[in-house]
């Protein structure tokens, strides 16, 4: 399965809502049917955090699962090349997204309670900060950049953790310290699923941080045949081993 679903349309949402003044501050949410309040997953898109990568990509990923009965909110915020966008500019407009759908949930039918954050690549290290800093019922992280210092380290995607953070380790310790999900500590459960392919996203990034948060509710999986994408791609043989993990989160009772 290669890099298609960039370029495939996704399934159209029900509503495009603003949760701030920005253009680039707004989620596409596709609400479950059904009696009752539902589940929700606000999910965070990748692209290294950069201005060129948007959220139309987890459209697929989002109607599939509220095809699964989950209310989903696909979000948009600034990245680097936009103004504003960067550490902690990007962060602070997923945190305002989550809020508004937890202010929101009567509105849209949605357990306030069941709320979980879902991110890609760059968007697995802002769901686990999410995590780290709201109440979210757990946090899954898709072949997530969970552990900077590593890539970093790596110089991925032409140093795009220094761009994202703003500088080097040493320049911006701050930003690596506050940023950095290795260095959070995070009390909702979390879900960390890597293909063992991945060429974008090297699985040690997940494999490092699952051997160092043994103190934390932690599960990896890793996926033996699976790349970048198909984490997120409904049709990919990957997908029934994302959607059970993912079904299990919004299932978690306190």
């Amino acid at each position: 399965m290669n890099d298609d679903i960039l370029s495939l349309p996704a399934p159209k949402a029900d509503a495009r809502l603003a949760y701030g003044r920005d253009a680039n501050q707004f989620l596409d949410l596709r609400i479950a049917h059904g009696k009752g309040l539902h589940s929700a997953a606000v999910c965070l898109h990748g692209g290294y955090w950069r201005a060129k990568y948007d959220l139309e990509y987890m459209g697929h990923l989002c109607a599939a699962l509220t095809a699964q009965g989950v209310t989903t909110a696909n979000v948009e915020y600034r990245r680097v090349g936009n103004a504003g966008g960067g550490w902690p500019g990007s962060f602070a407009d997923v945190r305002s997204a989550y809020q508004y759908v937890v202010q929101n949930a009567g509105r849209y039918g949605i357990d306030a309670k069941r709320v979980m954050a879902v991110g890609h690549s760059a968007g697995g290290q802002l769901a686990l900060c999410l995590a780290a800093h709201e109440e979210v019922r757990a946090a899954v992280s898709l072949a997530g950049v969970v552990d900077l210092q590593r890539a970093y380290e790596l110089q991925l995607s032409n140093d795009a953790v220094a761009e994202f953070l703003g500088g080097t380790p040493k320049e911006v310790a701050d930003h690596y310290r506050e940023a950095d999900p290795m260095r959070l500590a995070i009390k909702p459960r979390q879900y960390l699923l890597h293909g063992l392919k991945d060429q974008d996203v090297p699985p040690e990034l997940s494999q490092n941080y699952a051997r160092a948060k043994t103190n934390e509710d932690v599960h990896l999986t890793m996926i033996e045949r699976a790349a970048h994408f198909e984490l997120v791609d409904p049709r990919s043989g990957a997908w029934r081993d994302v959607e059970k993990i993912m079904m299990e989160a919004t299932a978690l009772r306190h």
